[in-house]
């Protein structure tokens, strides 16, 4: 039975990457969706949008990391 729970540990953190991971992607998209509109709009404040929307997309990126650190710990422990 002690294999059984392992299985179910390692089944788990690759749920979870993938989880993160689309989680991330979506968010990102997002943001560059909602970007390329602004800049469509404006486009004289396309530099102020463009530097925000690397920062959003960095942060997003450093949770997503974090994530998949989470799940690879769960999967060797």
């Amino acid at each position: 039975m002690e294999g059984l729970g392992f299985s179910f540990a390692h089944l788990a953190a690759g749920f979870g990457a993938g989880i993160v991971a689309l989680g991330a992607g979506l968010g990102i998209g997002k943001i560059a969706s909602t970007a390329m509109e602004a800049i469509g709009r404006q486009p004289e404040a396309a530099a102020d949008v463009r530097g925000t929307m690397i920062i959003a997309a960095a942060l997003i990126e450093g949770v997503a990391l974090f994530g998949e650190v989470i799940c690879v710990l769960l999967a060797i422990k």
